[in-house]
């Protein structure tokens, strides 16, 4: 699994960091200081650094010259309030090798890592998932089974991308709610049960008996890639 470390000292966007990151499937570890990113950054083997430039202890700026003084090739994403153009040079003369400005938008935050990922090697480039007779292209929105299209909604879609994603964690009906309709959405969450009821129609060998979308009593979902 890929391995993310996110350093911000403020608690809600860290929050907000950690869940939409592990939501897409990372494992992620969140530190809230900059003496603690460097050191976690040189010992931790993580594929990516988001890294906030305003911290306590040291900033962001001198966090990234250490690791990369000390030979460290992670990608390092940036993240800073300041908008200002020499901030964002003077992170790339450090080492960064991209830049994103606060407020951001959580798709634009997933695109940058994704492409830093793909440069580092650390994701495929791809970006499909297959499991029994079923594939499913995250890029192009499509699933196939058994070679024939299959029809999805678009909620359908992020349901099944979500708890692709997730690598085999349950995520409960507020994860979901938020995952496919949007965060504050207003929804019931049984109306959950009923769109992974027509995805286990839809992709399911035998829905009865789901084999790759399972419940979880009490707790939720999870996808089982066939074994």
């Amino acid at each position: 699994m890929i391995r993310i470390l996110v350093v911000e000292d403020e608690p809600a966007i860290a929050l907000g960091l950690e869940d939409d990151l592990k939501m897409e499937g990372y494992d992620v570890e969140v530190v809230r200081d900059g003496r603690t990113a460097a050191h976690r950054g040189r010992e931790g083997g993580f594929d990516l650094i988001l890294l906030d430039v305003m911290l306590p202890g040291k900033d962001g700026f001198e966090v990234c010259r250490e690791l990369r003084r000390a030979g460290l090739r992670t990608p390092i994403l940036m993240l800073t309030a300041k908008a200002q153009e020499e901030q964002k040079v003077m992170g790339l003369e450090l080492g960064a090798d991209d830049y994103v400005t606060k407020p951001f938008g959580t798709r634009e935050l997933r695109a940058r890592i994704k492409a830093l990922l793909r440069r580092s090697g650390g994701e495929p480039a791809d970006d499909c998932c297959r499991f029994g007779d079923v594939e499913v292209d995250f890029g192009r929105g499509e699933v196939r089974a058994a070679g024939q299209s299959v029809d999805l909604t678009p909620i359908e879609f992020r349901l099944l991308s979500a708890l692709i994603r997730a690598g085999g964690r349950v995520l409960n009906r507020e994860q979901l709610l938020d995952a496919a309709w949007g965060p504050g959405a207003f929804a019931s969450e049984r109306i959950v049960d009923n769109h992974i009821a027509n995805l286990r129609r839809k992709i399911e060998p035998d829905p009865a008996r789901p084999r790759y979308l399972r419940n979880v009593r009490g707790l939720g979902y999870r996808f089982d890639r066939e074994t």
